[in-house]
This record gives C-alpha cells, sequence and structure tokens, in this order.
C-alpha cells in the first residue's frame, strides 16, 4: 500500500539540492567506505555486487527519491585528469516509492553493478531514508489517530534547521495538513502556516484580541487565521473576546495551556483540584462557551505535547477537537536502515542472516 505517490512518480534530483562534489568526495561517509573505494580502485577490482536495503520495523517509508537522487548524481569514480566519470548508468537500481508501507526486513532497495561505483554513498543514502522514514511513520501514525481531522506539523524549532525541506515533504506524504515554516512546505510548492503566536500578543500588551485583530487586518485574507487563547490562562475569556473581535475574520483558536498550569476556566470549577494542560474538560468547555455565545462555526485547536497516543485517548472519549498542533514527538525514536552486499558476481555472498530477499514490490528506477 502506498501513501502519496498515485501516479507512482519520484522527485527529481535536482530537487533535493544535494552537496554533489562533496558527497562523490566521500565528505559525508564514514572513513572505512572511501578506504573500500579508494582500495578497490588502486586494486583494479571491480566486483559486481547486488546491494541490498531494509529495515526492521513495521514502517511508512521515505526519504527513498533523495536516496536514488544520491545514487544518479554521486555514483562513479574521478578519471586520470580529476574530472568525474558519472557511473549511474552502469548499475541497476530498484526502489519502492516515497510513502509506501514497508514490513520488518522488507527489502526497500537494491543496488546492482561495480561495487567501486558506489561503495562510499552507504552513509549518506541510509541516513537519509533512517531520517524521512521516522518523520513519515510517526506522521502517519497520528494521522491515522486523528480519525481524518487535520494534523499540523510543527516540530520546526525542536530541531536543527537543515532538517525541515526534508521532513515537511515526509510530514506532507504521510498525511499532515499543514506545516509551520516554508521550507518545509518547499517540495511541493507550498507555504507555512501559523497561528498568532504569543510573541505578537505580548508586542501589544498582553491583549490577544488587539493583536488578532491586527493579524486579521493584514492577512485574513490570504489564509485562515487561528489565534493561541491562552496568554492569560483564561481559554474561554480569550477566546470569546477574539471571536467578538475578528467575527467572520476568525478560523479558529488554539489552545496551548502549560501541563504546569491549570486554566483559570478550571480552577473557576475545581479550585486547587483543576486539571493542568490541554485536558478534554478544558477543550469541552471552550466549546460549549463558542456555541452558546453564537460562534459555534470557531474550530478549536490543541497543542502541547500531544503525542499519537494521547491523540488516541481524545478521539475515543470523542473531544470536541477540529485539529491537532503536534511538535516534538514527530521526531523522536529510531528508525534505521542496514545495506548489506547479498550477492558477488551472480553468487550468494552475505554475512550469516542476511541472505537475499527479493521484493516484487521494487521498481527500476
Amino acid at each position: 500500500m502506498s501513501l502519496g505517490q498515485q501516479e507512482r512518480q519520484r522527485l527529481s534530483p535536482a530537487v533535493f539540492r544535494l552537496p554533489v562534489e562533496k558527497i562523490r568526495d566521500g565528505y559525508y561517509a564514514d572513513a572505512y567506505f572511501n578506504h573500500t573505494k579508494t582500495l578497490l580502485e588502486a586494486d583494479d577490482h571491480h566486483p559486481t555486487v547486488l546491494m541490498q536495503v531494509f529495515q526492521r520495523k513495521e514502517s511508512v517509508l521515505g526519504g527513498i527519491d533523495e536516496a536514488v537522487a544520491i545514487v544518479k548524481q554521486c555514483a562513479g569514480r574521478r578519471g586520470p585528469d580529476g574530472k568525474w566519470i558519472n557511473g549511474f548508468r552502469d548499475l541497476e537500481v530498484h526502489a519502492l516509492y516515497e510513502g509506501d508501507e514497508i514490513a520488518p526486513w522488507e527489502t526497500v532497495m537494491t543496488i546492482e553493478g561495480d561495487y567501486s561505483l558506489f561503495a562510499h554513498l552507504e552513509t549518506v543514502y541510509l541516513g537519509c531514508l533512517a531520517r524521512r522514514t521516522l518523520v513519515m511513520r510517526n506522521v502517519h501514525e497520528v494521522v491515522q489517530a486523528a480519525n481524518g481531522k487535520p494534523i499540523l506539523y510543527f516540530p520546526a524549532r525542536h530541531d536543527h534547521w537543515l532538517v525541515q525541506t526534508g521532513d515537511g515533504w515526509a510530514a506532507h506524504v504521510a498525511g499532515a495538513i499543514g506545516v509551520s515554516t516554508d521550507a518545509q512546505a518547499s517540495w511541493w510548492g507550498g507555504r507555512g502556516v501559523g497561528t498568532v503566536p504569543h510573541a505578537l500578543i505580548a508586542a501589544y500588551g498582553g491583549n490577544t484580541a488587539l493583536a488578532a485583530r491586527k493579524f486579521a487586518d493584514r492577512f485574513a485574507a490570504d489564509m485562515n487565521v487561528t489565534v493561541l487563547v491562552d496568554f492569560a490562562n483564561d481559554s474561554v475569556k480569550t477566546a470569546l473576546a477574539v471571536a467578538e473581535a475578528l467575527g467572520e475574520d476568525l478560523w479558529g483558536v488554539r489552545l496551548d495551556t502549560s501541563d504546569k498550569l491549570a486554566d483559570l476556566g478550571l480552577q473557576r470549577v475545581h479550585g486547587d483540584d483543576a486539571p493542568t494542560g490541554v485536558n478534554a474538560e478544558l477543550v469541552q468547555l471552550v466549546r460549549a462557551e463558542l456555541d452558546s455565545a453564537g460562534f459555534p462555526g470557531v474550530r478549536i485547536v490543541v497543542s502541547g505535547g500531544f503525542t499519537v497516543d494521547r491523540i488516541r485517548a481524545f478521539e475515543d472519549a470523542g473531544v470536541p477537537v477540529d485539529a491537532y498542533g503536534v511538535g516534538s514527538s514527530l521526531i523522536r525514536g529510531s528508525n534505521d536502515f542496514t545495506a548489506d552486499i547479498v550477492m558477488v558476481e551472480g553468487r550468494p555472498a552475505g554475512k550469516v542472516g542476511r541472505e537475499l530477499r527479493p521484493n516484487p514490490r521494487l521498481s527500476r528506477v
């Protein structure tokens, strides 16, 4: 099953803007692969091998187009004059597609040909697969847990900026409805989305309704305006004030109460025993008050420490959430890949336990 490529097309290698010369020269490779390539070339030893790539989990494949691009642009060798001689035409590559659901030990890519042409690339293509598949799997899980409600992908601030482009693409293919930066949306020509932030509210003296009105005056024609309503820790009061101030310009309010705080609306009901953070009762209270005040069309977005388990619990309980903003949990965990030579000159040659695993789902690149 595939989540992404309905027409089974791959992204062009140009999309990735790879540092081609550095990858060709082994700058990002584990040193032992560079030593291997150097030795094979010096010894004029050019074994025809079949390299097989796999991982060990039920997962969703990401990064495969980037891995293919690395092989296409960076396989080869330096000629006597130092110029690069591309070797991809002498290789045969088969691979699955972005968004394919994959099983443990399932072969996701094979590379067949002169090993000296691509020995230096293993570190780089495995890293792409590991990172993007991790994001793809995590986003797919929360999308499923949310039962069709939009997932907003918000981990940009939790990781290095260089990972944004590929991670955003992985999140998009896996079903996230929006990402927060233009870089994350760049590979499909989208734009980042977001809410009226706490910083803008602070810049207007802590007046959320005023900041929201200013924001809507400038941007309502171009985007769905969503406003954070926890600045004063009184989400009901603030949500109502924002709804009054913006009217039809308001798409939704976002609850983001810290897990160290109990919202004032809940404190008024429970006193010191009020539950903290963005919890089911707080969402229900905001929804009820918005509806009672004549704003049933204002959506509620929740964020702040949401994971697949927490989303599933909200959905099982029927909490009236319209969208989930999910951050750091989507880039946590691991989904490592391994590559093994399993055939040499047409004969089995893998280490014990790593035999050839043909996969009829692979497509010729």
